[in-house]
């Protein structure tokens, strides 16, 4: 898809219950966004954030191939396996993200005592310093994607995991690890893929632990989990997660920001940030205001990846002193970036900083 517009673009939908006279004076109030220059003052100060990212670890298993014939078993496509490939997915990727970019992560969450445990372990390889929160637990497997592509074309994808909630025990020795993080923590980021680590006892403290230390909530939330969530700072959904979650039918402008303001308002939480795809963001603040911001991917090749960027960019810019606002558009041009890459992917704070464009 083509890019839609620049990042000066950004505009203030009529706000959910207001008059649009009542919505240019939030707009008046709650002022523009930052220039590129302003931007990038806040990527140049993302080594000094330090964010711990709690959730759900994925191995992310690619095999890559051609397809030049289609089976005589069944009517299925025969790929060619050409090589094979590992990267860090689900919070792990998040984490990824965050030293990518150049900031501090620590992260959290469990693994099997099997081969993809293993495997993904050896993917963190030398961020070993901020994964003492990885855990083992032996009654469960790591959970494991992989995926056949042939041709840059995502031709099926198989799973191993188990999605039941970690035993009590394990619970709390999660739970011990993340009060036990320093206070120089900046930001937490909650990653849930709905595999078993994020419950609402986990979601409870965590947001009693930020309230205490006046740090950010970030959640990148799964539609069954969504009233655990209750006074986090800002949840992402997609907009299929956020319609559902709503209960509200339509892929439209309306249905969007009717979904984003039914859930601020039932979560209590300061802003909802929902991805569009190739419609871009919208992000939904207090008081009704609503901001629509268009997309800046070029051409997609892959979104796999792309929700995790999203928060990873959007814990560093609050850590460093961003509005909301500008932080959703750091993340916009983030998601721009990585969707253009085949497969989970990353970005440095450079190729951020050079998607800004000129000033």
């Amino acid at each position: 898809m083509d890019g839609v517009g620049q990042m000066g673009s950004i505009r203030q939908s009529h706000s959910i219950g207001k008059t649009p006279r009542q919505a240019a004076g939030s707009q008046a109030q709650g002022g523009g966004t930052a220039s590129p220059k302003g931007l990038r003052q806040y990527i140049s100060r993302f080594p000094q954030a330090s964010v711990l990212v709690i959730g759900d670890l994925i191995l992310d298993h690619y095999i890559w191939g051609r397809v030049s014939r289609i089976s005589p078993e069944a009517p299925v496509p025969v790929v060619h396996v050409d090589s094979e490939s590992l990267k860090l997915g689900g919070a792990a990727n998040v984490f990824n993200n965050i030293l990518a970019l150049g900031g501090k992560a620590d992260l959290c969450g469990v693994i099997g005592s099997d081969e993809s445990g293993r495997m993904l372990l050896k993917e963190l390889g030398s961020t070993r310093s901020g994964r003492g929160g990885v855990v083992i637990d032996q009654d469960r497997p790591t959970t494991r994607k992989s995926r056949v592509i042939a041709h840059n074309q995502q031709i099926v994808r198989y799973d191993v995991e188990r999605r039941a909630e970690l035993k009590p025990a394990m619970q709390r020795r999660i739970l011990r690890y993340v009060e036990s993080r320093p206070r120089e923590l900046s930001c937490l980021v909650v990653s849930d893929y709905a595999k078993g680590v994020v419950s609402a006892t986990l979601m409870s403290e965590l947001t009693r632990l930020a309230a205490v230390r006046h740090i950010p909530l970030i959640v990148d939330p799964k539609v069954e989990h969504f009233s655990y969530y209750k006074g986090a700072t800002v949840i992402t959904p997609n907009h299929l997660e956020a319609t559902q979650a709503a209960g509200i039918h339509g892929d439209d402008d309306q249905a969007t920001n009717e979904a984003g303001a039914i859930i601020r308002q039932r979560l209590g939480c300061q802003s909802v940030l929902i991805t569009r795809g190739e419609k871009g963001m919208s992000l939904y603040e207090a008081d009704g205001v609503s901001w629509h911001i268009p997309t800046q991917a070029r051409q997609v090749y892959d979104v796999t990846g792309a929700g995790d960027t999203v928060v990873g960019t959007l814990a560093l810019a609050l850590s460093t002193g961003a509005s909301m606002r500008d932080a959703a558009v750091l993340a916009n041009h983030a998601a721009g970036v990585v969707v253009g890459m085949v497969g989970t992917a990353t970005l440095s704070a450079q190729q951020l900083s050079e998607a800004l464009g000129n000033d």
